[in-house]
């Protein structure tokens, strides 16, 4: 390919290149910058502060506990999605009568919208009239305020949150197993190697690339959860279920705080992307290795 070729195809990357720079590169710097600032979010002047953002964050306890249930809905909803996504794969990659439809049925809520589906589950675990407690009650058990306790709450938004994308990381996984060769499987089979060991010493490594994807797609959603919270919860009870995201929009709308919500912003870009960049050097390291 000459050199003018190339020149005319780099033409085709400018659109991305620029909605980049206007919605990611633009606001992330815009954020940096406010975050330096005492500002309510609307009025023209603004108080430089320097790092004073920063340093009212790690003495906020609210921070502190929405530091900690972001983790939760990250790591916790990952590792849920993995193990359940892997297993109905492995279930579902057998061949038997209705297993298409079984595969619509697990993927369908990552098609709807977090906030939707949020709005949904309320009606189930809501204290009164909601499904679960009236299940319950059927059985002459006394209901439970699922979203009026922290850790119950925190528990549901983990399980909604994990049971509304655990199909992504099935059908990633399912893509995966896939294009695993079955010579490999004959030929361990034929050696004698049990189920578990042909899974352990085959298919698994040989799904490390899919796993990484799944891992990082799963853990960067569940690090930036909002929509579902916000339906569920709006971050309490006690703001004991707020997460980074649902918190910076709390400072910023509720409590006009705006260069202090941007601090926040600004903290939770660096951790997912610090956490993003050791989960894929780890599984690249992975990938390496076989």
């Amino acid at each position: 390919m000459t050199g003018k070729r190339k020149q005319k195809l780099n033409w085709f990357y400018m659109p991305a290149v620029i909605i980049m720079l206007a919605f990611i590169a633009y606001p992330l710097c815009y954020a940096v910058y406010l975050s330096f600032f005492k500002w309510n979010g609307y009025s023209v002047s603004k108080d430089f502060v320097g790092i004073s953002n920063y340093i009212s964050m790690f003495k906020d306890k609210v921070f502190i506990s929405s530091l900690r249930n972001t983790l939760v809905y990250g790591f916790v909803c990952t590792f849920l999605q993995q193990v359940i996504g892997l297993t109905m794969a492995m279930f579902l990659n057998t061949k038997f009568k209705g297993r298409g439809i079984i595969r619509t049925v697990i993927y369908m809520p990552a098609m709807i919208s977090g906030l939707v589906m949020g709005y949904i589950m309320y009606f189930f675990f809501q204290l009164k009239g909601g499904v679960i407690n009236d299940i319950m009650s059927m059985f002459g058990l006394s209901g439970y305020d699922w979203l009026g306790n922290g850790a119950a709450a925190i528990g549901v938004i983990v399980f909604i949150n994990t049971w509304q994308f655990v199909g992504v990381s099935m059908v990633i996984y399912l893509a995966g197993i896939q294009g695993v060769s079955q010579s490999y499987i004959e030929a361990a089979t034929v050696d004698g190697a049990s189920a578990w060991e042909r899974f352990r010493y085959i298919i698994l490594p040989l799904l490390i690339p899919a796993l990484s994807s799944s891992v990082i797609y799963n853990l960067i959603g569940g690090l930036k959860l909002y929509d579902v919270i916000i339906a569920l919860t709006d971050g309490g009870p006690a703001k004991k279920t707020h997460s980074l995201a649902t918190y910076i929009a709390s400072r910023y709308f509720d409590a006009e705080r705006a260069g202090y919500a941007a601090a926040i912003g600004v903290f939770s870009f660096l951790m997912i992307m610090v956490i993003s960049m050791i989960v894929n050097a780890f599984f690249r390291k992975k990938e390496v290795e076989l």
